[in-house]
């Protein structure tokens, strides 16, 4: 456990950014799950509408730090083309 008055402050620092990260991760998680849920079944109007919504945030998360801007650009691709893959057939 931590004794100075400045590693206290840095846990309680530390305990707020990973509740924030977690929840950050978890929703983006979530929506990405939406997206190749409604691809699965075989609905490309849900597909569209959660891709719109999983956009911003999988841009969001990377902005806060939770993931490399290269993963959250490497997610959003491989979506898009999973959504437009399916649209186009």
């Amino acid at each position: 456990m931590a004794n100075h008055k400045s590693a206290l402050k840095r846990n309680r620092q530390n305990q707020i950014r990973n509740a924030r990260n977690t929840h950050i991760r978890s929703t983006m998680r979530t929506l990405v799950k939406q997206v190749r849920t409604a691809v699965a079944a075989g609905d490309p109007e849900a597909a569209q509408a959660s891709l719109a919504k999983a956009v911003p945030y999988i841009d969001k998360a990377a902005t806060k730090g939770v993931i490399h801007k290269a993963t959250a650009s490497r997610k959003i691709s491989r979506l898009t083309r999973l959504v437009n893959a399916m649209s186009a057939s």
